[in-house]
């Protein structure tokens, strides 16, 4: 399997290549920000017109990891649609999509600040998930322990063969794991903003995603 493992109170983890989180004791995939319909929301409000194929294109990453570790449990971590209108703009195509993957597992859309509202997906719509160890939420709160959250899109850099590489990346100490953005035409938050460097203990850890996941001391 293509990840790293590492430990968060207790619960051995795996973090993907894709970015995707694997709790393998518990069967749980978790994947964080996949913002489908972006392109759509931003052709919807004026913006600059993108291919629109990031929905498709995120959905078939996703499926290639259910497949991978044939996960029991599925966490969208929030803000999983740009918007609703975004989730109201799903094509048929994409909406049966989304049911086949569901299909057999327990499904849970948590809340993001893009979609606080219903989403008439299947599945469980819920503003956080307590699994003892862990509490899965879409933003990280402060004194929390054993919280896996997005929100963020953290990014790290790495020097290779001189020259910076930048990368989506897990951030996590020995209290809270922040996930990257699992959705295509996400942006970043480099690890070195103030409210990454608040929210991390100084001894945490990036593992940067990618073919061969790279673990290095969160850039600071």
């Amino acid at each position: 399997m293509n990840g790293h493992d590492f430990t968060l109170a207790g619960a051995q983890l795996t973090a993907l290549g894709s970015g995707a989180l694997w709790w393998a004791d518990q069967r749980i995939l978790c994947v964080s920000d996949l913002h489908l319909g972006k392109s759509e929301r931003i052709a919807r409000r004026g913006g600059t017109t993108l291919p629109p194929y990031d929905t498709r294109d995120t959905l078939t990453r996703l499926a290639a990891d259910l497949a991978l570790c044939n996960a029991q449990v599925v966490i969208c971590l929030g803000d999983s649609f740009d918007d609703l209108g975004a989730a109201m703009a799903l094509t048929e195509e994409e909406r049966l999509w989304i049911t086949r993957l569901q299909a057999g597992r327990r499904w849970v859309w948590i809340e993001g600040n893009h979609d606080p509202g219903p989403v008439d997906l299947g599945g469980s719509h819920l503003a956080e998930l307590p699994l003892a160890p862990l509490t899965f939420r879409h933003i990280a709160q402060s004194g929390a322990s054993g919280e896996v959250s997005g929100h963020y899109h953290p990014k790290a850099s790495v020097n290779v063969k001189g020259r910076s590489v930048s990368r989506p990346a897990f951030l996590f100490d020995s209290d809270r794991l922040i996930m990257p953005a699992y959705g295509t035409y996400t942006g970043g938050l480099r690890s070195q903003s103030e409210v990454l460097k608040t929210l991390m203990r100084p001894e945490a850890c990036a593992i940067l995603t990618g073919r061969a996941p790279l673990i290095i001391p969160m850039p600071r």
